[in-house]
């Protein structure tokens, strides 16, 4: 009688753990998607490819987070009307989060873009197609940072100077890199204990 009860529950279980696991690695796969599709965009205009940045993923993956309980409207994210931006009171905090100060991201630019499901070729067209592309066809920048949430995207360019490096000291970059080795890990220590919960009620 355990046993057909077992054979029964684990293909469910198996399906929640594998869920579980790789939902961020889905995030992941699809933030590195836009980037290459901005690389071909930049590509095709004859500008250089922009490199993937650490440190303004992170605070690109906060920002989106601070966006995405916000409905999409014709007046937010690539839509907004210059000078009416969101502004964050605790964007300092943001930034510390990430081990990054206004000093080495002032010469950045921040761009969030709210696209229902964040299908792919519309997220690119809001990107691409607005006024945003200004920065993108600016040679200036040099990388990229991407992170989402919910229906939220955020893209966030770095340049090569101090000023827009988004470059944390060696101390604090080493402590971000093992924090987000901790991050990565939580799913699978969660998804552990699931399972030893599991087989326990058998």
């Amino acid at each position: 009688m355990a046993s057909s009860r077992f054979s029964l529950r684990f293909p469910f279980f198996v399906s929640f753990l594998l869920c579980s696991i790789y939902h961020p690695v889905l995030c992941d796969d699809q933030e590195d998607g836009l980037l290459q599709s901005i690389n071909n965009y930049r590509t095709s205009l004859n500008l250089t490819a922009l490199t993937k940045n650490d440190n303004a993923e992170c605070l690109a993956g906060e920002i989106a987070d601070q966006f995405k309980d916000q409905p999409c409207t014709n007046s937010t994210g690539s839509n907004t009307v210059p000078g009416t931006e969101t502004q964050f009171p605790n964007y300092p905090s943001l930034l510390a989060k990430c081990h990054l100060n206004v000093s080495n991201t002032r010469d950045g630019a921040l761009m969030p873009a709210c696209v229902p499901n964040l299908d792919p070729s519309l997220v690119l067209t809001n990107f691409t197609q607005t006024q945003y592309s200004s920065n993108l066809n600016d040679t200036k920048f040099t990388g990229a940072g991407i992170g989402s949430d919910g229906n939220w995207i955020v893209v966030v360019l770095t340049t090569s100077t101090p000023e827009g490096s988004f470059v944390t000291s060696e101390a604090d970059n080493s402590d971000y890199n093992a924090a987000k080795l901790t991050d990565k890990n939580i799913g699978l220590v969660y998804s552990l204990f699931l399972l030893m919960g599991f087989l326990f009620m058998l």
